[in-house]
């Protein structure tokens, strides 16, 4: 382990990995599927001289540990209070995708240990009953090592559209992803999957989140997303909304900048205007 990585334990002995980086008023990150202690390493590098940032691995992704039985979004609320409680205080907390849904689960169960909530397009369309059959299909592929069979599933789960994913494997050319870190990511898609299944879709069960919250996404991401970002928005219609221009939900690895720039300018205010503020809608683009 790293130098600048410690272990926290959760309340059920789930051992989690955490990189943490700069000084200042803590700010914890969360990552999203198929991600890892890397995910916000460009947003933190531009955070990390205002802030202290920690990033912890989800269980499910190593390093951190992968424990048995299908997990929950309330095992990793419990997750994320452990290591809010290594923090020593209320945190600012931020989530990309999937790490943006488990954000407001813990807006949501927790509010009291944060300072303030922002988001980057939680994939709240995929979840509940219909992930199910999904869940299953990669279970199966999980199974017998099938990659493609994988990456169909995780394709209808995230519902990128064709001409994108072509994009990328046109990209990826002969590259082939490092055995290693294709099965650790693998394995965390497969629990990310279980919790996702085990969710409810109804964007307006988030309208008791009362922290100081920002909504950000890419003006060009595909469809649900646009709509179900306008959902979230009008369940917490005292949130700021924030819509990068040419972007899209890769904008945490390809405008970090645009990422940063965003939240140092709401955690900035957060701190000069304590408790409920920020109202309405704004664009840092």
């Amino acid at each position: 382990m790293n130098s600048n990585e410690q272990e926290v334990r959760s309340a059920d002995g789930t051992r989690l990995v955490v990189r943490r980086a700069g000084a200042g008023d803590p700010v914890v990150l969360l990552h999203g599927s198929g991600g890892g202690l890397h995910s916000w390493a460009a947003v933190a590098g531009r955070l990390a001289g205002s802030y202290e940032l920690w990033m912890p691995a989800r269980r499910g992704y190593g390093p951190s540990d992968v424990p048995p039985g299908r997990k929950s979004f309330k095992d990793e609320v419990a997750d994320l209070l452990a290591v809010i409680e290594a923090a020593g205080q209320p945190v600012h907390l931020v989530g990309g995708s999937y790490g943006a849904t488990l954000a407001l689960h813990a807006a949501a169960a927790e509010p009291g240990r944060l300072r303030s909530l922002a988001v980057f397009e939680p994939p709240l369309f995929a979840a509940g009953e219909s992930i199910e059959p999904l869940l299953a299909r990669y279970q199966a592929a999980f199974a017998r090592d099938d990659a493609g069979e994988m990456f169909a599933v995780l394709n209808e789960v995230t519902r990128v559209p064709p001409p994108i994913v072509a994009a990328f494997v046109a990209a990826a050319g002969d590259q082939r992803p490092d055995p290693a870190e294709a099965r650790r990511s693998a394995i965390g898609w497969l629990h990310d999957l279980e919790a996702l299944a085990d969710d409810s879709p109804d964007p307006a069960r988030w309208s008791s989140i009362t922290v100081p919250t920002l909504l950000m996404q890419g003006a060009d991401t595909w469809e649900p997303m646009p709509t179900t970002m306008d959902a979230l928005a009008a369940a917490l219609p005292a949130a700021r909304r924030v819509s990068w221009p040419g972007q899209s939900h890769f904008a945490t690895m390809t405008a970090p900048d645009l990422v940063a720039d965003a939240l140092r300018e709401f955690l900035a205010e957060v701190a000069a205007q304590p408790g409920p503020t920020c109202r309405g809608q704004y664009d840092l683009s």
